[in-house]
């Protein structure tokens, strides 16, 4: 089957994505998983801690309460999630801001993935962060929220804060002024890095041919055992 990207959008959170981070330790909330929601223009992504057995009435509520009270009403919704599910969640949405439908909804089979490389930039971050003790995840998301909107997209190259609001926030690090030696370092750093990698692409590149593939060429996939680790209990484990 041909891969058909979606439409791409005109302003920010309008059209979004949702999806769920699932196998998580429970915190001391209660919680188990979180809900992802990410704006496919600004890639502004929002993670709110949920459990596994929330039905649709209940996410609609969280929506509500930390997506339309930030951002109001988006135009359609990109889920990997049973139809079922969205059009539930829909219906309690509208009947929750008591207003009628008056546009249809845009409901597309195809997904442009963007939420499942969220989720494993989420997913490195906690791991980053929790460390030992699994289950204070929940107390380390506003952190890694923040961090991920004030990260530069590599899709749009600005940082999703920036494309929302018009500006960067400002962190705790900006407020302290970098010696003019440690910038110093940070410039030959910077320079031994890149002279590392470009000798290391001439030589892993020496015996090697560029290949170029179209739309549609058969290829071989070889997927490891060592990907898919059996006995990982948590995805928070190292």
């Amino acid at each position: 089957m041909v891969y058909t990207p979606l439409p791409t959008p005109k302003t920010p959170w309008e059209d979004i994505s949702i999806d769920f981070v699932l196998g998580l330790s429970r915190t001391q909330k209660g919680k188990d998983s979180i809900f992802v929601v990410v704006d496919r223009f600004s890639k502004m992504a929002h993670f709110i801690p949920c459990n596994k057995s929330n039905d649709a009435s209940h996410v609609a509520n969280l929506f509500f309460r930390e997506i339309v009270r930030l951002h109001g009403m988006p135009r359609t919704i990109v889920s990997d999630h049973d139809v079922k599910f969205v059009c539930y969640f829909w219906k309690i949405l509208w009947a929750k801001l008591r207003t009628k439908l008056l546009f249809s909804t845009t409901c597309h089979p195809q997904t442009d993935g963007q939420t499942e490389v969220v989720n494993r930039t989420l997913s490195m971050l906690l791991r980053t962060m929790v460390k030992k003790n699994l289950k204070d995840w929940e107390d380390c998301l506003p952190h890694v929220e923040f961090a991920y909107n004030r990260a530069v997209h590599s899709t749009t190259n600005m940082c999703p804060f920036e494309i929302v609001y018009g500006f960067k926030p400002i962190a705790s690090i900006d407020l302290l002024p970098l010696p003019l030696h440690i910038k110093k370092v940070h410039e030959k750093t910077k320079e031994a890095i890149e002279l590392k990698a470009g000798c290391k692409a001439a030589s892993m590149n020496k015996y090697r041919k560029k290949v170029l593939f179209e739309l549609g060429d058969l290829v071989w996939i070889h997927l490891r055992k060592d990907h898919f680790p059996q006995q990982r209990k948590s995805k928070l484990l190292p």
